[in-house]
Order: structure tokens, then sequence, then C-alpha cells
């Protein structure tokens, strides 16, 4: 029987990366997003092509209801659940530095990127239990999308960089409270990509890559340089790292002299 993952925020960006390598992988797969199913249809197509099964649940990451509403689909639909990677997420509206910036953005980006994650990662947890204690050969894990701006600090962004920091925290308790279960939980921090989020940077981040030593490797991020390493993880391949965070930022984060 083919495992399941769910991927928040699939249908895009990294989060389509990771699932076109999943599905290469043979993996079936859950996509959930706040888009319309049309809008999705055709990553959905490109996926099934590959040979897996898709469902996609439209909703938000930070509603209790659509999240709740999202598990009874899949339990309905596969049974089971083996992989979770929380990679929805977003970025502020307007970057605003942090002596002016509004408590409304912060509110809203926290929901999404931190308190959604944490309490679907607590619903999973709980199903991923059960079905360990059903059967000692189920194999789970929780991938973790966080960012460089959880280190890397941006005061005209302060909310999304808080709102990584907390992740990379929550990867740790979940990391340490699941492994009794062996189930392992990861976090990867990806650097400059190029997704949708990053569309309206491309000439800063142009410039940052190509004229300067920001980063060892001179270019873009791609979603599948993030993929290749989700799928790594959620392959099994790495059992005894449970806990860690791994950087793929071309090396932006290197300290060097």
């Amino acid at each position: 029987m083919k495992k399941v993952a769910l991927v928040t925020g699939g249908g895009r960006g990294i989060g389509f990366g990771i699932c076109e390598k999943l599905a290469a992988d043979g993996f079936n797969l859950v996509l959930s997003g706040r888009s319309e199913d049309s809008k999705v249809a055709d990553s959905i197509q490109s996926l099934e092509n590959k040979g897996a099964e898709v469902l996609y649940c439209s909703g938000d990451v930070s509603s209790a209801e659509d999240r709740a509403a999202m598990l009874e689909e899949i339990n309905e639909r596969f049974g089971r659940l083996d992989v979770l990677v929380n990679n929805a997420g977003v970025a502020p509206k307007t970057r605003a530095d942090i002596l002016e910036a509004d408590e409304e953005s912060f509110e809203w980006i926290i929901k999404i990127n931190l308190q959604g994650p944490y309490f679907l990662t607590q619903a999973v947890a709980n199903w991923m239990v059960k079905q360990r204690q059903a059967d000692d050969y189920f194999t789970g894990c929780i991938i973790n999308i966080g960012s460089i701006s959880a280190t890397v600090v941006s005061p005209n962004r302060g909310d999304y960089c808080i709102s990584k920091a907390g992740l990379g925290m929550m990867s740790e308790l979940f990391a340490a409270r699941l492994g009794e279960y062996e189930i392992p939980v990861y976090e990867i921090r990806p650097g400059i990509i190029t997704t949708d989020m990053t569309a309206g940077v491309t000439e800063k981040y142009d410039q940052l890559i190509f004229e300067t030593d920001l980063c060892v490797l001179k270019r873009w991020g791609l979603p599948e340089d993030v993929g290749k390493l989700a799928a790594a993880m959620a392959r099994g391949d790495l059992p005894y790292a449970t806990g860690q965070v791994i950087y793929v930022d071309g090396g932006l984060t290197l300290q060097r002299l």
C-alpha cells in the first residue's frame, strides 16, 4: 500500500517542488491550500501523471475547523497519513520597519505561519501515534519548512522572522515528544528560492546573488532543491537525524572571513 503525504501549500512553489519528488518516489499526495480547485488543476494533473493519487483539500491552515475537516477527508479517502510537510506560509503584505509595524500584520502572519502548523502537527502527531501503536511497521515523519529568516534578521519583516524562529522551536519540541514512537521530525531552512513569494524582490536578490558574495553558489535556489531533501526525509533516509535543521541556501549562512 502506498504511503500518503500531506503537503500544505502544495499546489505551487516550494510545496509543489516537494510534491513532485514525493510523487516520483511513489507517494500518494494530499495538497492543501486556499486556492480554488481550478487554480491547482494543472499541478494535480502533473502529479497524477507521475502515478500519484492526489487529493486537494481547500482550506486555511490557520482555521481549526478547516484543519479538522482536512484530516477527516484524508482519513475517508486514504485511511492513513504517513508524512506531514508543513510548508504553507505567508510573507508580510507590506514590509514595515519594526519601529512602525502594526499588530494586524503580526497576528495574521503568526496565525498562518506558526499557530496553524503547530496545531495541525499536534493533530497529525496524535494520529501517527495511533497508527504506530496499531502497526509496528508504521514509519511516519514530520517535515517543517522554515527559513533562513529564523536566524538571519530582516528588521523590515520582523513578524515573518519571528514566525520562522518559532517554527524552529516547534520542530525541536515535537522531535523530543515523538522520539518514543520513532517518528522523526525535521526542519528544512531554505534560502533565496524562486517562488511567488520572492517574485516581487527579484531585482534586489539578483543583484545580491550575482554581484556580491552573499551566497557561495551564485544562483537562485529552486523548489526542487528543497524537494530532493524533503523526499529523502520522507523515504526514511535520515532516521537518526530527528530534530535537526538542514539549510538549503546555497551557502548563504556559512560564516566566512
